[in-house]
């Protein structure tokens, strides 16, 4: 994992730095310099225009301009208050942008570079280090040198648009233990080697999906879980006859088309997961039964589709979360934005993670938020940031192969929110080995066993 440090995180770090802050600034300038150089293949000879502010941005902008200076770059400094809104540049191979940093709290029309690459020192200026927003304006940076750790700002909203490639340069700030995480492929660690002894029960994963008529969000589902180390999966769909379910190498049983719930709960005792919603329509008993299910359910349940439009409301949901049996295991919760504000009584606006620790707190549940930045935080705060997927997985039934990735995590052994997190690295991870354009949902299971196995 990578630290992900909000604007109040760096303020206290920055406040209780082991340096005094004109060797931060050198140590900044030293790392803003090098990444220029790496843009510009050198700096002899080039032309290099740095926008400076007033604050710690424009200092580290101002020492990176001296480095460059002496390795023999024409470097011109401008102050950013006495710019014009949308002035044009001097020409130059490069424009450093170290006019705001995160503390910025204004709007900003920023000068016009021309045909220049931008590099941004720590966000691009005009860029809410918090949520990724623009205000006022935000020039687009061939790559970004962010100071210390990573930036919620960078990784959400228009922050990877506008950041480009980012670097993340370590000057000697500790920066703490931090609410939020980025996940990375080296995560993968968190998930337990399989014993010797290993047998098909020891990570066992039912799954309650699809209904007459829905049977594609079931087997994909199931697929995801089985490709994703669930030695042994049983799959029911409500009202559709277990002889003639596609459960391909899963085991499907009957349940009723209503009244299933305690059907399922007899079954649990030698399953380490549950997945249920994928496919179950939307009828009273899908309500009843969804509800009944998750609260009265023994294992760790990850909750989805249909099944999240079942609950209801976050109060509902924190009646089911608060009703379960003593040693249950976490629910998760992996709405997208639209079944979120149906959840939380209104969209996650602009903060998304601000708006997922809420709704966690308020339901007990590990809330998972689906995105090109997907946040999952767990009740007490703590957060983790997904960013492997991309648009290929904007096809219908991606979600129900999540489901049944994070369902195997669970069934593994791993808690809520990494079985969350690292579900949906994952599932990016193995769409990014699919076609660039056409990559279906029923594509992804069999693309999983190789991300699982990389090196």
């Amino acid at each position: 994992m990578r630290p992900v440090v909000t604007t109040a995180e760096m303020q206290a770090a920055d406040a209780a730095a082991p340096v005094a802050v004109d060797v931060l600034v050198r140590r900044a300038g030293w790392a803003v310099a090098a990444g220029a150089m790496q843009l510009l293949g050198g700096a002899a000879g080039t032309r290099v225009v740095v926008v400076a502010g007033k604050g710690n941005n424009g200092a580290d902008g101002r020492a990176a301009a001296a480095v460059l200076t002496r390795r023999g770059a024409r470097v011109t400094v401008l102050a950013a208050a006495d710019l014009a809104a949308g002035a044009r540049l001097p020409a130059a191979d490069l424009v450093i942008d170290a006019a705001y940093g995160t503390g910025f709290r204004g709007t900003y029309t920023p000068p016009d570079p021309g045909p220049a690459p931008v590099l941004a020192v720590d966000v691009p200026s005009g860029l809410d280090g918090d949520t990724g927003v623009v205000r006022g304006g935000a020039l687009s940076a061939e790559a970004t040198v962010t100071l210390a750790a990573l930036k919620p700002g960078l990784l959400l909203g228009d922050g990877p648009d506008r950041a480009g490639l980012v670097t993340v340069a370590d000057i000697g700030l500790p920066v703490g233990t931090p609410a939020a995480y980025l996940v990375e492929d080296a995560d993968r660690a968190w998930i337990p080697a399989r014993a010797r002894t290993a047998h098909k029960w020891a990570a066992a994963v039912f799954v309650v999906a699809g209904s007459p008529g829905m049977a594609g969000a079931a087997r994909l589902c199931t697929r995801a879980a089985q490709r994703s180390g669930a030695g042994m999966v049983r799959v029911g769909s409500p009202g559709v006859d277990a002889a003639a379910h596609p459960a391909g190498e899963a085991v499907a049983v009957d349940l009723p088309a209503a009244g299933w719930a305690p059907v399922v709960h007899g079954e649990l005792s030698r399953f380490h997961a549950l997945v249920v919603g994928p496919g179950l329509g939307c009828t009273a008993d899908t309500r009843t039964g969804v509800w009944a299910l998750v609260a009265g359910a023994s294992v760790p349940t990850v909750v989805d589709a249909d099944g999240l439009n079942a609950l209801g409301t976050a109060t509902e949901l924190a009646g089911a979360v608060a009703g379960r049996p003593a040693g249950a295991g976490p629910v998760v919760v992996t709405p997208h934005d639209g079944e979120f504000a149906r959840l939380a009584g209104g969209p996650p606006g602009a903060d998304r993670i601000a708006a997922v620790r809420a709704l966690a707190a308020r339901t007990g549940a590990v809330v998972l938020l689906k995105g090109p930045t997907t946040v999952v935080a767990d009740p007490g705060g703590a957060v983790l940031l997904a960013t492997a997927g991309d648009a290929r997985l904007a096809t219908a039934g991606t979600g129900d192969v999540l489901s049944g990735v994070i369902g195997a995590l669970l069934a593994a052994g791993l808690d809520g929110p990494r079985a969350a997190a690292l579900g949906a690295h994952l599932h990016g991870r193995a769409a990014a080995r699919g076609p660039a354009v056409g990559l279906l949902a029923g594509d992804l299971p069999d693309l999983l066993p190789g991300v699982l196995a990389a090196p």
